[in-house]
């Protein structure tokens, strides 16, 4: 079934897909045909690309450092009397405890 883009278009020939491509000749290629865009997509094209600014603020770009650090910087910062890196370390122990029970 061929969906005309225009009304009023004639519908073109339906290829089947159970239908085999036809045998080239030896030394000949079989071109593609690429479809062409149609007026709206290509005038959208034309516009120029929105760019954005964004900004992080500093409590932002914390929550990612502490989101992003590894279990060795979490146990590290423990160690180092980080408050927060030691809930963080006895939540995962009760975690691991509980999975483990």
């Amino acid at each position: 079934m061929a969906i005309n883009a225009i009304t009023g278009q004639t519908a073109g020939p339906v290829a089947d897909a159970s239908r085999a491509p036809p045998q080239l000749a030896k030394g000949t290629t079989q071109a593609t045909a690429t479809p062409q865009p149609n007026s709206t997509s290509s005038a959208q094209s034309t516009k120029p690309a929105a760019s954005y600014s964004v900004s992080i603020s500093s409590a932002a770009r914390a929550a990612l450092a502490e989101a992003t650090e590894t279990s060795v910087q979490t146990a590290q910062e423990a160690r180092r009397g980080d408050l927060q890196a030691q809930r963080m370390l006895a939540r995962e122990n009760a975690q691991k405890a509980a999975l483990n029970s």
